[in-house]
């Protein structure tokens, strides 16, 4: 069994790429917008019926519908945002509890109607990447890299590095940061609050829906696929620490290398029992993630 190590940790590694996108937009729009979005799982979902939409009408590779189905979802949010701050604003003080209301009954709302209008089988998209692979072999030892998974974790890094350059470098970010920092004092000081807010939620819901496309490739997707990927996600969120960019890296490459390890050496099923025995331990001892900088 030990031959199959290598390539556990490298599945790992690639599986821990995608849940970094997803995490990644999820903690930010908790960390500005102080939302726990259960819809995070659906936005995917229909991230990647739209890819496979692209590639039957216009018979091109899926991958080559990633800009539009950013731009396509990123005006959704930013639509859906004023609505969603409606609510909140209405809470009379449990802010974060309207918002799960709120976003519980959006994801339920987008899977029925995912169900109706793709029905119950699962599809798979396939790229120029879906079958090939880069192998490498040394004695006992033979390690297989997908490439579509490959570019999966690719297109990661550079969402991040882009994520990062936004934040750092430009305006727009500067306003994300002082919102999330105090929102009050930001608007004191000439930050329209609404925009900044409505561009995170787009933003958020555009590299979600952008991740569905690479999963929909990477593995099948199917109209009741959500609500597992919203578990994902929220367990990469949670572990880092609410609202702790910096831990989402971290615990979304361990996500991938349990539920990894538990494809290759242990029963499948109980993946999901794993990763919340382990989440369960880590806020025991703390609370705010395992970094100790969460909200």
């Amino acid at each position: 069994m030990l031959v199959l190590l290598p390539q556990a940790i490298v599945d790992g590694i690639l599986l821990g790429g995608i849940y970094l996108t997803v995490a990644m937009g999820f903690s930010l729009a908790y960390g500005v917008l102080h939302v726990i979005d259960f819809a995070v799982g659906e936005w995917i979902m229909l991230g990647a019926f739209a890819g496979l939409t692209f590639s039957q009408w216009l018979h091109l590779d899926p991958l080559l519908s990633l800009p539009v189905v950013f731009a396509l979802f990123a005006a959704v949010g930013w639509l859906l945002q004023p609505l969603l701050q409606r609510v909140l604003s209405g809470s009379r003080g449990r802010p974060v509890l309207m918002a799960l209301v709120f976003t519980f009954g959006l994801a339920l709302a987008i899977r029925g109607s995912a169900l109706t209008v793709f029905g119950i089988f699962t599809h798979s998209l396939n790229t120029v990447l879906s079958q090939g692979s880069i192998q490498f072999s040394w004695g006992s030892f033979f390690l297989t890299i997908p490439l579509i998974r490959l570019a999966g974790l690719v297109y990661a890094l550079a969402a991040i590095a882009a994520l990062n350059y936004l934040l750092k470098r430009t305006d727009f970010g500067l306003a994300i940061r002082a919102v999330a920092q105090h929102k009050e004092a930001a608007g004191l000081m000439g930050v329209n609050i609404k925009r900044t807010s409505a561009g995170v939620y787009g933003l958020y819901v555009g590299v979600s829906a952008t991740t569905g496309v690479f999963i929909g490739a990477i593995v099948s997707l199917n109209a009741s696929m959500g609500p597992d990927l919203s578990l994902f996600a929220f367990f990469v969120v949670v572990l880092a620490g609410m609202g702790y960019l910096a831990g989402v890296p971290w615990a979304a490459f361990l996500l991938g290398l349990i539920q990894s390890f538990f494809l290759i050496y242990f029963n499948p099923s109980y993946v999901l029992l794993a990763l919340f025995t382990i989440l369960y331990a880590i806020l025991l001892i703390s609370p705010t993630g395992m970094f100790r900088k969460g909200v």
